[in-house]
């Protein structure tokens, strides 16, 4: 499409269609408003000069890229387990101007503009942590597989939150490796083989390791349970999963607290996984017979300490939840309407036991190294007594910790009926705009044609 024919293209029907499946109905309008800016601002010549311009081949297009929300599988990927996942409503758009020579101009409010050329795709250590590393290193794997990209223009926008678990960055690898795929390789990489070149990137050339969840969840859409035991051939399931249909509000709670000098915290806890695999001459633990571990904890203690030992006890268990989740959730989608709610019921119970078991056993929901910070377990221990019925009981709904842990954000399932009280009293405590609902998108990476 071009500049002239986006604004018709914007409100006809399919666009409406579209719109109301990527972000609710409710979210029509406001979805409409920001394609509008970004198509305007990427024509507009103070944002965009025109020097950056004559190479274009004259075409707009689209794209879309989902975060993702961890359901259960909580620091299990890193060690080759299993994990469930969902993308959801927040996602990385784009505004795409093919361009006919090998330059790549980025422009997205509230970053530095990315202006590289990929005709030299060699690994820059002065890129390392920035989106040029991600761009040069997407282009490079594309080439290494065997089908070389060209340049483009583009005006990128996310909602994706920052430091909410919610995958920010993996959605923006994967933008990239959607614009580059559908502009040059015919749209004929699979969701897994763009996740796999954002991985690729994101571990080469930007420096940061990572495992592969975050970017399978993003490329796929819906919910999928993931299973990396062969990392090269991960398997993927999609599962339909719709919380508000069965009367639940789905959302996460930031607390505010700072991911600052956490680095050691995250670390660790692959790093004492890996220790007790290691103590059986095993890579991860994965690779290691459970009844094995059990019947040397005494060694074992000694060997790699407590803490690795109930990490690793952690590890085997959320194996076992994932499954039951997957097989919760297709039962759910299974029985007739009449008797979904027990259905329901039973997956919230493993949310709960994966919840508990993050915050007892793998123990990653504070920091030890300021105890006087603990934001997450303030936001769980209210929650859990927010969910129990007014008389006692067990808690209607289910909370967790959501993502990496130690600071940032917990996933909760709550009724509907109950959204705004539950919203007041997170929000009185943690700031205004401090819980966000999510709704599961169907649709992962995408180029949208109206």
């Amino acid at each position: 499409m071009t500049g002239k024919e986006f604004p018709e293209l914007l409100n006809s029907p399919k666009a409406k269609e579209l719109f109301s499946t990527l972000y609710g109905v409710e979210a029509v309008d406001s979805g409409r408003q920001r394609y509008r800016s970004l198509v305007e601002g990427l024509l507009n010549e103070s944002f965009f000069p025109r020097q950056d311009f004559p190479e274009t081949l004259g075409e707009l297009r689209l794209f879309s890229v989902p975060g993702r929300s961890e359901l259960g599988g909580n620091h299990t990927d890193h060690n080759r387990g299993k994990v469930l996942a969902a993308s959801i409503q927040l996602d990385a758009v784009a505004v795409v101007a093919p361009r006919q020579d090998k330059q790549i101009f980025l422009r997205s409010a509230g970053h530095p503009s990315v202006k590289i050329d990929i005709s030299d795709l060699s690994l820059r250590e002065d890129e390392k942590g920035k989106t040029d590393a991600l761009v040069r290193g997407v282009a490079a794997e594309f080439t290494a597989r065997g089908t070389p990209v060209g340049g483009f223009t583009a005006n990128i926008d996310s909602l994706v939150l920052n430091g909410s678990g919610l995958s920010s960055s993996a959605s923006v690898e994967v933008l990239i490796g959607k614009i580059f795929d559908n502009l040059y390789c015919g749209g004929k990489r699979s969701a897994l083989e763009l996740a796999q070149i954002g991985q690729k990137a994101e571990n080469v050339y930007f420096g940061k390791p990572c495992g592969l969840m975050d970017q399978t969840a993003c490329a796929s859409g819906g919910a999928v349970a993931i299973d990396f035991e062969d990392l090269m051939k991960p398997q993927v399931r999609g599962i339909n999963f719709d919380p508000a249909a069965m009367g639940f509000a789905f959302c996460i709670v930031d607390t505010k607290g700072s991911h600052a000098d956490l680095t050691p915290d995250y670390a660790a806890i692959p790093s004492e996984m890996k220790a007790v695999a290691a103590f059986f001459d095993k890579t991860v633990l994965r690779e290691l017979d459970e009844n094995a571990f059990l019947s040397r904890l005494g060694d074992l203690r000694k060997a790699v300490g407590d803490r690795a030992v109930l990490r690793a006890l952690h590890f085997f268990n959320e194996n076992r939840r994932v499954d039951a989740m997957l097989a919760a959730l297709e039962n759910l989608n299974a029985l007739p309407i009449n008797e979904k709610g027990k259905a329901m019921e039973a997956f919230l119970a493993l949310v709960r036991e994966s919840g508990d078991s993050s915050w007892e056993i793998l123990q990653n929901v504070f920091s030890t190294k300021t105890p006087g910070e603990q934001g997450l377990t303030l936001a769980l221990a209210l929650t859990k007594d927010f969910l129990k019925p007014s008389g006692g009981g067990s808690e209607h709904g289910a909370c967790r910790v959501h993502g990496g842990g130690f600071a940032g954000t917990i996933q909760t399932y709550l009724a509907l009926d109950r959204l705004e009280d539950y919203r007041k009293l997170m929000e009185g405590i943690f700031g205004k705009g401090a819980l966000t609902v999510l709704r599961v998108r169907p649709i992962g990476a995408v180029e949208l044609g109206f």
